[in-house]
């Protein structure tokens, strides 16, 4: 890492050690011992601003965006962005404070008023509500499509289109979209590819590989792993990474992580690869036992060989992630029931940590509708639909609390 006076615009991945494998480049890419004392864990820096040894270095730095401050530019940070760019095989990363903080950098930096953003039906409920609410206000229209047929897409592109948005897998179905078919309708047309890649993590899935521009994810999710922190990232070409840099970073949202949160974040990367292997095992086993369990009307796991998007899901991931969602044949009564004699699993809104978590959208969209009249499901979320993140207990545990709750309705 450069010493912070040096200048770098943006956090972008070095050539070499590309072919060392993705468990030991996401321990060790980018970072090397002998620049920091002989450290083998990375150092935190600590600081609001630089200090440097002459205007002359000032004026350089400022004139090429060098670190002057500690929103734009922090060396635990870039390491992080560096790391993360390599692993997602991007030029170029940038952290940011949440993956909600992604979402407005990526969005408010490329769009302007008068354009117009294709996203599909069904997305995160906070991401429905930047579309929905957040965009809107600013003169950006969004078209929402069902995107499950790619050919949806030429039917919604106008001459003010620029980009398509879209989840995959998605949340909080756990279902795949093909990146490849609806990537080359997208650029016949000229518009950009921005992919949530959150439900699988680098580890599964590359969508850059399949036709991506940019890579989004909430590293608050897998890429972290442990449920203490939050964060953001979007990995893609450097022109790209630098627009949003150097705007909606430095201007429009300022949302910086802090350099405790990179470093808790870099921790759990280091872990990555062996932790979605047990979450897609565990997960396969539970997924299987839910299809023939007599209680549950439907299972979404695409990585069970009778889901219909089944070969979508081998194309362009490596193994199944631990999101799945389910429905029970009593629907929304029962899904609440279940989830209240769970002993083990956790009820909570996040996902991806080590813990097992389950949650219920319908329910928290009634409760929310008490307040925000305006609050509702997204396309293709029925009021039975159960998400399940799988985390890394022993897969007889996990089996077994399922099997007791469901027994019980």
């Amino acid at each position: 890492m450069s010493a912070p006076n040096s200048v770098q615009k943006v956090a972008t991945a070095p050539s070499h050690g590309s072919e060392l494998g993705f468990a030991t480049r996401a321990i060790h890419y980018a970072y090397d011992p002998a620049d920091h004392h002989r450290a083998v864990s990375h150092p935190v820096y600590f600081t609001s601003t630089y200090g440097f040894e002459s205007m002359a270095d000032v004026d350089a730095a400022a004139a090429l965006g060098g670190k002057l401050y500690a929103r734009e530019h922090n060396p635990t940070t870039e390491l992080l962005e560096t790391r993360l760019a390599n692993l997602e095989g991007a030029e170029a990363g940038l952290v940011l404070a949440s993956g909600m903080a992604a979402v407005g950098a990526l969005t408010l930096s490329l769009l302007s008023q008068g354009d117009e953003l294709i996203v599909h039906r069904t997305l995160y409920s906070n991401t429905t509500a930047m579309s929905e609410q957040g965009l809107p206000r600013f003169g950006v229209k969004v078209v929402p499509v069902d995107l499950g047929a790619p050919v949806n897409l030429d039917a919604v592109i106008t001459p003010h289109s620029r980009a398509v948005y879209f989840e995959t897998p998605i949340n909080p179905t756990g279902d795949v979209l093909d990146i490849a078919a609806i990537a080359a309708r997208a650029h016949r047309a000229g518009l950009l590819v921005l992919v949530d890649g959150t439900f699988a993590s680098p580890a599964l899935q590359r969508p850059l590989e399949h036709g991506a521009d940019i890579v989004l994810h909430s590293l608050t999710k897998y890429i972290s792993g442990h449920g203490d922190v939050l964060g953001g990232a979007l990995l893609g070409r450097s022109e790209l990474i630098d627009r949003i840099h150097n705007q909606g970073l430095r201007f429009i949202t300022g949302a910086a992580p802090s350099p405790m949160a990179s470093s808790l974040i870099l921790r759990g990367l280091k872990t990555l690869p062996l932790r979605m292997e047990r979450h897609g095992s565990n997960a396969l086993a539970i997924a299987r036992m839910l299809d023939e369990h007599p209680a549950v009307a439907w299972v979404n796991y695409p990585f069970l060989a009778s889901h219909p998007r089944h070969a979508i899901a081998k194309r362009q991931m490596s193994g199944g992630s631990g999101m799945m969602s389910f429905g029970l044949r009593g629907g929304f009564d029962a899904a609440r029931r279940m989830m209240d004699k769970l002993e083990l699993m956790t009820i909570a809104v996040s996902l991806g940590d080590v813990e097992t978590l389950v949650s219920h959208p319908a329910s928290i969209v009634r409760a929310r509708q008490t307040v925000r009249p305006e609050a509702h499901l997204q396309g293709g979320v029925g009021e039975d639909l159960v998400r399940l993140s799988v985390g890394l207990e022993d897969e007889a545990d996990l089996l077994a609390d399922l099997r007791q709750a469901l027994n019980r309705l």
